[in-house]
């Protein structure tokens, strides 16, 4: 039933895969140099958690934050005190989140909240003010709110049960922004666009769609990634240019075949461009089955014996009869994965047939194992 299960399931994606390339827009292939997403990161405390925070005696980094915390609101604890403070419902964590390129002071952002000691749960706290800072050390944005964990757990008499994650949690609108990037790119004269995947014919191919869809020539290709925009007097008018920039519409030329193996999951990905020559595939299964009976051996009632416990193994090994598939030079991808299924191969066995194939020069495609 599995077997056949994922049988069906490969042709239905492989089939997919292997549909003819159609047209894609700018926007789908590349981005704008300088338009980026920028990182930010804080420490904070979360507070009035049910007795799940940190163990103050085993991460000393949350008492101290704690102290300096009551410092700057006036409170001075006396010399010594602080050894006999044992917090249960405070907790150190690490902010995360990303600012949308042209983000602007004042706009809300979303963040996530990570336990960073030994906290058993984050649920129902409230995350302390926290400034996130860029690469540059600089604050960009102040995060502060009620967390939201999507998990739920229990404990009692020594067992416990864990639903999801709960030591990370999120604030939707957690964060506002409070510093922007500057970016002048609407006022350049000149800017360059990069795709996402470096691609000579890709690269030319967008640099020939924006010249005829402009009817000049505005773009010019510098290398396999970056493609140069000349707009030529359009002071003022850089956004609605950019915008119709995205939008032109190009067909890709067919990507260089490529196999994706996940040695961890099994799964196996193969783009429509891989071709094999002509070749034969072997496929058997060899199974060695151990079972080890226990045997009892009592003496008559008579006898002055004793009784004595033996084990008895039976080896059985059953060698499946492998399958001889021939398959022929230039099938294209459905026909491959056709021909690997027939087998019975699983996803563990595609893995080693594929790069079988590739040693003995039959399958036409770079392997990349992730």
């Amino acid at each position: 039933m599995v077997s056949l299960l994922f049988r069906s399931l490969a042709l239905v994606i492989f089939g997919l895969l292997s549909l003819s390339a159609g047209a894609e827009r700018v926007k789908d292939l590349a981005t704008i140099q300088g338009v980026r997403p920028n990182q930010l990161i804080g420490y904070g405390l979360v507070v009035g958690l049910d007795g799940t925070g940190d163990q103050t005696t085993q991460t000393p980094f949350t008492l101290q934050t704690t102290l300096s915390m009551l410092q700057q609101m006036g409170i001075v604890l006396p010399p010594g005190g602080t050894t006999q403070i044992q917090l249960k419902n405070i907790a150190a964590v690490m902010v995360t989140g990303t600012m949308e390129p042209y983000a602007q002071p004042g706009q809300p952002m979303d963040i996530t909240v990570s336990s960073m000691a030994n906290a058993k749960s984050l649920k129902g706290g409230t995350l302390l003010m926290t400034p996130l800072k860029g690469a540059d050390g600089e604050v960009y944005a102040m995060a502060q709110g009620n967390l939201v964990v999507a998990g739920a757990g229990a404990a009692a008499n020594g067992s416990e049960t864990v639903i999801n994650q709960l030591s990370v949690g999120r604030i939707s609108a957690g964060a506002t922004i409070e510093r922007a990037v500057p970016n002048n790119i609407a006022q350049q004269d000149t800017f360059n666009i990069e795709l996402k995947t470096s691609d000579f014919g890709t690269a030319n191919a967008v640099a020939d769609a924006v010249n005829r869809h402009f009817g000049r020539p505005v773009a010019q290709a510098q290398n396999a990634r970056v493609i140069s925009i000349h707009p030529n007097n359009l002071a003022g008018y850089r956004v609605s240019f950019l915008a119709e920039l995205e939008s032109v519409d190009l067909v890709v030329p067919r990507a260089s075949a490529k196999v994706i193996l996940n040695a961890r999951t099994g799964s196996i990905v193969l783009n429509e461009s891989v071709t094999l020559d002509a070749c034969a595939v072997a496929h058997g299964n060899l199974s060695v089955i151990i079972s080890t009976t226990p045997q009892v051996s009592q003496p008559n009632a008579f006898g002055g014996g004793r009784t004595v416990t033996t084990r008895q193994s039976q080896i059985d090994i059953n060698a499946a009869k492998g399958k001889v598939i021939e398959l022929n030079k230039g099938v294209v991808l459905a026909e491959v994965v056709r021909a690997l299924n027939a087998v019975g191969a699983t996803p563990q066995d595609l893995l080693a047939i594929l790069q079988a194939m590739k040693a003995s020069g039959a399958l036409n495609a770079d392997i990349e194992v992730i």
